[in-house]
């Protein structure tokens, strides 16, 4: 049986970090497990269904954490969490690009961290609020939103998103042609404790859009409304 505590795994080369992170996130509540490589935290992840989360250290030596979060994204749509050293915009939203759904800059307080593992462990357990939506699923040309079952199959084949891009799929499918805001968008997809970090939606956006869109360079389904935001197409 599923254990009913969290389960998050930390995945980091220094041994006292990852002794002081799993101390601290037990003793708050979550149940921890942890690798310290990026091959040991894929096999973990392969075989155990139950995870709920991964802290992932930005540079590691050999599998880094961006390697090894694409490799995640081939296979899961599990939440990642980066713990970086790298403070500069365009790693950042490297990090997003990739499908990290949230990352911390080092020095880092362990109290914000478990915060910000509970956003987005949030937002992987509650759909995003829709009061628009009145049908479990919504069919747009190929493309086929199942809002009850978290999923989203495009031809009939499951795409993988992560919890950011359905919260943000689904928000702007739920209401076709209602023009939203970047921070519309941000408090749905990071909460609203992430005021300042408006432009990493376009981030999102452009993730999402590769993965649904016929023509990504020419989208059709996630619209840009110029000096807006963004909506979602009407018809196709």
């Amino acid at each position: 049986m599923q254990n009913s505590l969290p389960t998050i795994l930390i995945v980091d080369d220094e041994e006292k970090m990852l002794a002081m992170l799993r101390n601290y996130l037990e003793q708050d509540g979550f149940k921890v497990i942890t690798a310290m490589n990026g091959e040991e935290a894929l096999k973990l992840i392969k075989a155990d269904s139950y995870i709920s989360l991964v802290v992932l250290d930005w540079m590691m030596p050999g599998m880094n954490g961006l390697d090894v979060c694409r490799a995640i994204r081939n296979f899961r749509d599990i939440p990642v969490i980066f713990l970086t050293a790298k403070s500069d915009e365009v790693d950042k939203l490297l990090g997003l690009e990739l499908g990290a759904d949230d990352y911390i800059t080092k020095p880092f307080s362990l109290r914000e961290l478990a915060a910000r593992i509970r956003v987005v462990l949030r937002r992987v357990q509650k759909p995003a609020p829709n009061e628009a939506v009145q049908t479990d699923r919504l069919e747009q040309g190929d493309l086929t939103v199942c809002f009850d079952r978290h999923a989203v199959l495009k031809a009939g084949k499951e795409v993988l998103l992560t919890p950011t891009e359905f919260n943000l799929l689904a928000t702007l499918a739920a209401s076709p042609g209602r023009v939203f805001s970047r921070l519309q968008l941000l408090e749905v997809a990071l909460g609203e404790e992430y005021a300042g970090y408006e432009r990493s939606i376009d981030t999102h956006i452009s993730n999402l859009r590769r993965k649904i869109e016929p023509d990504p360079a020419n989208p059709l389904l996630i619209l840009t409304v110029f000096g807006v935001g963004y909506k979602f197409g009407e018809s196709l």
